[in-house]
């Protein structure tokens, strides 16, 4: 167990990314729900702006751990090797149930999204497991603009993040457990973010976290 909480990881994230500290051009992006607490204290160190990147799994029905794909503004990545077991119309009927989801998500969290054309992206997740929500997610990105991508999370298997060496501009994984397991074997609390946690800390400056 490497990290207390999602605080911790984020104080251990920004150790790493210290190269970005203050530079203008530079913004965080979290993806939601449990990626939001490690963003926003890695946006605080850095002293640069954070916003968010909705992207969901699609877990395969009965499996719904599994991710056999993902979905991020509208950008559905799928994961042949997962995908090619389950129906066609099970598929499809999941990516419907996640697209409402995204779009209930948007409309809670009421945010108008940071430009982020010619800027330098960190995207931000709690940890990667398949990666299939993140390669969504920098698809979905890509399409915005950016001038660089970064992947930065806590914890993500090994073979996982040299995938993302390939198809961004920078990974930056603090751990590298092998065996992986799950995610949240990194934390010992990994409790679940609430759609109101998510907003607070949108909202939040340095020093003004909720509930500290």
């Amino acid at each position: 167990m490497r990290f207390r909480d999602r605080e911790d990881a984020g104080r251990q994230l920004a150790d790493q990314l210290e190269h970005y500290r203050g530079h203008s051009d530079v913004l965080v992006l979290a993806v939601p729900r449990g990626g939001v607490p490690v963003a926003r204290v890695v946006a605080d160190r850095l002293g640069v702006p954070m916003d968010l990147l909705l992207v969901r799994k699609l877990g395969v029905p009965g499996q719904e751990e599994l991710a056999m794909g993902a979905i991020a503004d509208g950008d559905i990545v799928l994961n042949q090797e997962v995908a090619r077991h389950v129906p066609q119309h099970e598929i499809d009927r999941v990516i419907q149930s996640e697209q409402a989801e995204l779009h209930r998500r948007n409309t809670a969290y009421g945010r108008t999204p940071l430009d982020v054309r010619n800027k330098t992206a960190i995207v931000v997740d709690d940890g990667l497991a398949t990666g299939a929500s993140m390669r969504a997610a920098v698809q979905a990105l890509r399409q915005r603009g950016p001038g660089k991508i970064v992947v930065a999370v806590p914890t993500a298997p090994a073979h996982t993040c040299r995938a993302f060496t390939r198809t961004v501009d920078e990974v930056v994984c603090v751990t590298m457990p092998e065996p992986f397991g799950a995610v949240g074997r990194a934390y010992k609390d990994f409790s679940q973010v609430s759609d109101r946690e998510v907003r607070e800390l949108l909202a939040a400056g340095p020093g003004d976290r909720p509930g500290r």
